[in-house]
């Protein structure tokens, strides 16, 4: 009984988190999906992290997971290379999947002064998409590891995602950047 008890309330407890970029409530300026998009995103997300916590409770907090369109994307920190793999395993495993974007890093493999320069990164990169009139900062989720840029959201038009791009490319000490930008038009349900 006690095992039911966790289950609802962890459950429970997810529904009730606050939304990431792209999960319930989506956090961007113009969502060209249907509500039925959203909401099969949103149960994909919502269904991935109670399964992550499941498997062990560290993962609620370290692990987290944005669904676009079918696209999982993953973030966060885990202590051996297993894990990472196996938290991959588990996003392609959950149902309507369509792709996975994995951007877990390895406890360790950083140090303060690393993570330092990666949050400046991000930063200096958001606030570049910020003040770009001809982007919608609010549309992208970004996130920095070791001076690599991982940007995933939705561009308006093949511009805009060449401009949030070349804004990644123009900031200092970035090693690469890595987008996972659909456009608008490219979203598989979309119809325009």
């Amino acid at each position: 009984m006690p095992k039911i008890i966790n289950f609802f309330f962890l459950i429970i407890l997810i529904a009730c988190s606050p939304s990431t970029q792209f999960g319930a409530g989506v956090n961007i300026t113009f969502d060209p999906r249907t509500i039925g998009m959203q909401i099969d995103d949103t149960i994909m997300q919502k269904n991935l992290s109670a399964r992550l916590a499941l498997a062990d409770k560290k993962y609620f907090l370290s692990i987290q997971s944005e669904v676009l369109d079918g696209q999982i994307f993953l973030t966060g920190k885990v202590d051996k290379p297993e894990e990472k793999i196996k938290i991959t395993k588990m996003a392609w495993e959950t149902n309507g999947v369509r792709s996975v974007k994995n951007a877990i890093t390895i406890k360790g493999q950083t140090n303060f002064k690393s993570t330092a320069k990666d949050i400046l990164i991000t930063s200096q990169l958001r606030t570049a998409l910020i003040l770009n009139k001809n982007t919608k900062a609010r549309n992208y989720t970004l996130e920095t590891i070791n001076k690599n840029i991982y940007i995933f959201g939705i561009a308006m038009d093949e511009e805009e995602k060449k401009e949030v791009i070349n804004e990644a490319n123009k900031i200092y000490n970035v090693e690469e950047v890595i987008p996972s930008i659909y456009l608008a038009t490219e979203l598989s349900r979309t119809k325009f």
